[in-house]
């Protein structure tokens, strides 16, 4: 501001003949000038004129605002003048102010709110002077023990038109109710109501009109759900933390616990409902766009103080409860990007309060969240827990695996003369029900009658068992590159002998360090309670001096077929791909090169497939749109600290008339390069250890494999961009990556074994099927079909929940790994192609004829 500038009071604002007015007229003219000429860095506070007020009786002090606010009635659209005169206004309200009752409401009505005019039942007003005023009627509520029956009046009132207000408006409801639960008299109940536009609120609603008035617990459970109210900020305050502490200790921790749950299940259960809106516009133009509701903004603030209440309380099944509800939050949503992101991250907070358990809970939780930044927040939270334990944050993730009472695969559970079998085998989580060593199909009648909160908790462990050992799968998939070493009494104790990660573990080869320098690469062999190399011979058991590190192909590249031979004589199917993992060495044109790889280069994929994958595979990566950021090309980003780097896979848009979808992201994207940078300089492809360049190149190769328009047998015939059907022919039949190659080592050693053998071969990079009407070709690398003698291509859209064959013969029918879903598509299409001539779908006969 210019220090040669004063500015002037408008014509007429003190003009007011009340006899607050023409009282401080003198006072305020001297006042508003020096407000509105003080420095920017000034406060209000600090100005002489000020500070003189400031000694005069509360009662004075009473009629200067009044005198305030009749001017801030009269300034009408001058905002400069409005806006200093509410500063000096809440200035003055922060101290205290001799005003009786009608004074109060003669300021209430100068701030608009006069709920005796029907054209005002909703009044619109500012709520910063309205909560510093109420502030000052509680004071006075709190001194006299009652109010008048007009200020009871407009308190019902404004309590009417707020509830379910959010921000500032919010915090005027919430002190509107702490007002009238003071002057309820001896023995009355706090006031507390809640938004009903939405099942949370509604229930909400409803537990505390079924609360019984005289019951000792019914107000302690008001002032509990007051407490919610206030949960606004990101982060509980050492206040609330106390206040809520109390409110609980108050209530009985149990019953909170037991009604947290009731409450959490709603929330996790709540459908989020899609609406069409159409806004007509005066000049015959509509506009129709789609809003998603799931819970309204206050009821979203009162959710987050359950969430923080229920901290202390956290139970195995509040955990649970807490992560589904933090997958739910950070769901997305079209146009508007997470659900509710700061319930989400209320979830993620408490999680990681809740000690080792909390952290086994994140850990679960953090595979089924894509955005980028809430996995850096997680990974934040498991950071800070394991600086607060003095480990590692690999260590604590280890010390956190929940074993739910898992031995060997099992885990017994007796009720009275029932018996419930936990297994683990193959990946997958089951119950089994006997009596008197009868096996039971279903779960007795009589204990869905007489036990079924004990039944609940059942469910919830075997689906809490599923999800662990899904995320300690993927753990350990993701955790090749980080070439870890477990000292072996860390290793026996969170993985050999682990109830849950010891069916991961035992089941995968370990190079073995020893204390004196020397390696061995070894799998545990249960039958003979020994490790043994890659021929069976036995190795010496690890000693304390031992540290074990995930074996990798790469490690031993003249052992992998010994390897592959040994899971294969032992009928042992590993969890993950391990001994039959592709691996990716340097190549002569990478070389040259130097620092960078052309290898997944000039491909098309599908953009939002592709970000998904690469989430899942710990990338990092934002989708790219056609509306804001200036440039055309990004970079899927995956972070290696362990050695200090960073992998990017650079990709460009797709450009073309109508390539992105409504909310302007880009359908398509084309590959570029891929490189390694430290520091932000990068870093010569020779120099970077084998193994990190292998599963970085494995990660890009899924990316490629999965997410490309070849892989889509309807991508030519749909519109797919004219442009690109040239690259979309060359993928879909073009040479093998190092995917296919492995699908078809397996597919060699599998087909043989199934009725489709008999007229089915491999040629080259196709599985070749003999049918009654034509013979087939189908791609190993992207389950497409070309027909002989002239390579038609056949479309058959295949079943993505296709399976194995399984039926009479399946025993034999043998992988050492999980088949991936496209080896499963090739065999489900070879099957139908070979009895071509039963074929009854229509689109697929019209192609054949």
């Amino acid at each position: 501001m210019p220090t040669n500038t004063v500015f002037t009071l408008p014509a007429g604002l003190l003009d007011e003949t009340s006899a607050e007015a023409t009282e401080m007229k003198p006072v305020l003219e001297n006042l508003i000038t020096a407000v509105l000429n003080k420095p920017y860095s000034t406060k209000i506070t600090d100005l002489p004129a000020y500070q003189a007020l400031r000694t005069q009786e509360a009662a004075y002090q009473g009629r200067l605002a009044i005198a305030i606010a009749l001017a801030m009635h009269r300034c009408g659209d001058d905002y400069r003048v409005r806006y200093n005169l509410g500063d000096l206004l809440g200035a003055l309200m922060r101290g205290t102010l001799g005003l009786d009752e009608a004074g109060y409401l003669r300021l209430f009505t100068l701030y608009g709110l006069d709920f005796s005019q029907p054209a005002s039942a909703t009044p619109n007003f500012w709520p910063f002077p309205v909560g510093l005023t109420l502030a000052q009627v509680g004071r006075l509520a709190k001194k006299q023990g009652a109010l008048s029956p007009p200020m009871l009046d407009l308190l019902n009132n404004l309590l009417l038109h707020t509830t379910g207000q959010s921000g500032d408006v919010g915090k005027v409801s919430l002190k509107v109710q702490e007002i009238l639960s003071l002057v309820g008299g001896a023995g009355s109940l706090p006031t507390v109501l809640f938004a009903d536009g939405d099942p949370f609120g509604q229930q909400l609603n409803r537990f505390v009109a079924g609360l019984a008035p005289a019951a000792p617990a019914t107000a302690r459970w008001l002032r509990l759900l007051q407490l919610w109210q206030k949960a606004n900020a990101g982060q509980p305050t050492a206040k609330l933390r106390q206040e809520l502490a109390a409110a609980v200790a108050a209530v009985g921790p149990e019953a909170v616990r037991q009604q947290a749950r009731q409450w959490l299940e709603l929330l996790a259960a709540m459908p989020v409902l899609e609406e069409t809106n159409t806004v007509n516009y005066e000049s015959g133009r509509t506009y129709t766009y789609t809003s998603y509701v799931y819970l309204v903004e206050a009821n979203a603030v009162v959710a987050k103080g359950l969430v923080w209440t229920a901290q202390p309380l956290a139970d195995a099944a509040l955990l649970h409860l807490l992560g589904n509800l933090a997958v739910k939050c950070y769901r997305k949503i079209p146009g508007k990007g997470p659900l509710a992101m700061g319930l989400g991250n209320a979830a993620l907070l408490v999680l990681s309060q809740c000690g080792l358990p909390g952290v086994s809970a994140l850990a679960r939780v953090r595979p089924k969240i894509k955005q980028s930044n809430t996995q850096e927040l997680i990974t934040r939270h498991i950071e800070a827990a394991s600086q607060e334990l003095g480990v590692s944050p690999l260590e604590i993730e280890d010390m956190a695996m929940p074993d739910f009472g898992l031995k060997a695969g099992r885990a017994v559970i007796d009720f009275h003369e029932y018996t419930a079998t936990l297994t683990l085998a193959d990946g997958r989580a089951e119950m089994h029900w006997e009596k008197g060593g009868k096996a039971l199909k279903t779960v007795p009648t009589a204990l869905k009658a007489n036990h079924a909160t004990a039944l609940k908790e059942l469910k919830t462990t075997l689906a809490q068992a599923q999800q662990t050992y899904t995320a300690l799968r993927d753990r350990l998939d993701r955790s090749f590159v980080e070439e870890r070493r477990i000292a072996w009494p860390w290793f026996e104790q969170y993985y050999f002998q682990h109830g849950l990660m010891g069916e991961l573990a035992r089941n995968l080869v370990w190079r073995l360090h020893r204390a004196d320098g020397t390696a061995q690469d070894a799998l545990w062999q249960a039958d003979a309670g020994q490790w043994q190399d890659a021929h069976g011979q036995p190795v010496p058991a690890p000693a304390a001096g031992t540290e074990l590190q995930l074996w990798h192909p790469v490690l031993a590249p003249a052992a992998v077929l010994a390897w592959r031979g040994r899971l294969e004589a032992a009928q042992l199917r590993q969890p993950l791909k391990q001994a039959f993992r592709e691996v990716y060495l340097l190549t002569p044109p990478e070389e040259r090169t130097a620092t960078y790889s052309n290898r997944m280069a000039a491909h098309v994929l599908k953009q939002h497939q592709f970000n998904s994958l690469a989430k899942l595979r710990g990338w990092k990566y934002s989708l790219m749109g056609a509306y804001d950021k200036g440039y055309e090309s990004d970079q899927a980003t995956l972070a290696l600290p362990a050695h200090g780097l960073r992998a990017e896979f650079w990709v460009s848009e797709v450009n073309a008339d109508g390539a992105w979808n409504d909310t302007g992201i880009w359908h398509y994207v084309s590959t570029d390069q891929v490189r390694f940078v430290r520091n932000e300089e990068p870093v010569p492809l020779p120099d970077i250890p084998p193994l990190v360049f292998s599963e970085v190149m494995r990660d890009v190769d899924l990316f490629v494999g999965v997410a490309s328009v070849g892989n889509d047998p309807q991508w030519r015939d749909n519109g797919g961009l004219a442009q690109f059907r040239g690259y979309w022919e060359s993928y879909s039949f073009g040479e093998l990556g190092e995917v296919a190659k492995n699908r078809r080592g397996a597919l060699e050693r599998l087909v043989p074994r199934l009725k489709i053998g008999r007229v089915s071969e491999i040629r080259d990079r196709f599985l070749v099927v003999r049918g009654k009407r034509r013979t087939y070709k189908i791609h190993l690398g992207s389950g497409n079909i070309l027909m002989e003698p002239n390579d038609q291509y056949l479309c058959i859209v295949p079943d993505r929940t296709a399976r194995l064959p399984a039926g009479p013969g399946a025993p034999d029918v043998f992988l050492p790994f999980e088949g991936d879903a496209v080896l499963s598509i090739i065999l489900s299409k070879a099957l139908l192609l070979m009895d071509d001539d039963k074929i009854t779908d229509e689109t697929i006969l019209r192609q054949l004829r």
